[in-house]
């Protein structure tokens, strides 16, 4: 637990103090990299001080440029940070708790981050329309198909709205495993345990010549991807 306010302490005001003059920059010249790169640097700086190790699987398959989603499964408070250190730069479709953070919300605005209001299915829709205008932009999304963390580490059932967007706008999938996250930061335990997360990229699942109507095959085959790199105890329950 002491672990985890330091590291929460010190990742606030590293944002607030390296993050607040970059807000006032990228307002004034529209430029939003330098904060995203601040950012990342930021997330990996969390990584560093809770002691966490990435191990990556699969990094040449990352597409750097143009539309595509990246998927991966959610564990843990500590697998975000850990993507957004190896991957692209990207957009994120994130829960609009996190947009009221001082100087991290506003800067993640300012990324094209788009906040998803999961109690308002009305606001939940016109999140996932703004993300397929963007992604026909050219712009890449990493989003979380199971939608919130697991509450045991283990693969939970897939939400729909990834698999529309990637079919409207036409941009691939790619899976990425996350294994571990879980026995490092579980999900209703405020604890920070050093650890190694495995994070494999799987090849991009095409989505050209699906329809609406494909969108459950599109994710079953997403989820035989996740599946391979995950370990058993990270299977779904059999029920």
């Amino acid at each position: 637990m002491v672990r985890a306010f330091f590291v929460i302490l010190v990742t606030f005001l590293y944002i607030l103090i390296v993050g607040t003059p970059l807000l006032i920059y990228t307002w004034i010249s529209g430029n939003p990299r330098p904060i995203y790169d601040v950012g990342k640097w930021g997330a990996k700086l969390a990584l560093w001080l809770s002691g966490i190790r990435l191990e990556v699987r699969g990094a040449e398959k990352l597409q750097r440029t143009g539309a595509v989603i990246f998927t991966p499964n959610h564990q843990s408070n500590c697998d975000p940070p850990a993507l957004v250190a190896i991957l692209p730069r990207v957009r994120i479709i994130a829960k609009k708790e996190f947009f009221r953070v001082p100087v991290l919300g506003p800067g993640m605005r300012m990324c094209g981050f788009i906040p998803l209001d999961r109690k308002h299915r009305e606001k939940a829709i016109a999140a996932v329309e703004q993300a397929v205008e963007a992604l026909k932009e050219g712009h890449p999304f990493l989003a979380y198909p199971e939608g919130t963390r697991s509450p045991d580490g283990r693969l939970q059932p897939f939400k729909k709205g990834v698999f529309v967007m990637a079919i409207k706008a036409g941009a691939p999938i790619v899976p990425i495993s996350v294994s571990g996250a879980s026995h490092i930061m579980p999900k209703g335990k405020f604890a920070i345990r050093p650890g190694r997360i495995r994070i494999t990229i799987h090849d991009a699942i095409p989505t050209t010549g699906y329809t609406l109507e494909d969108r459950q095959a599109l994710a079953g085959l997403t989820r035989q991807a996740l599946l391979r790199s995950l370990e058993p105890e990270e299977w779904p329950a059999v029920t």
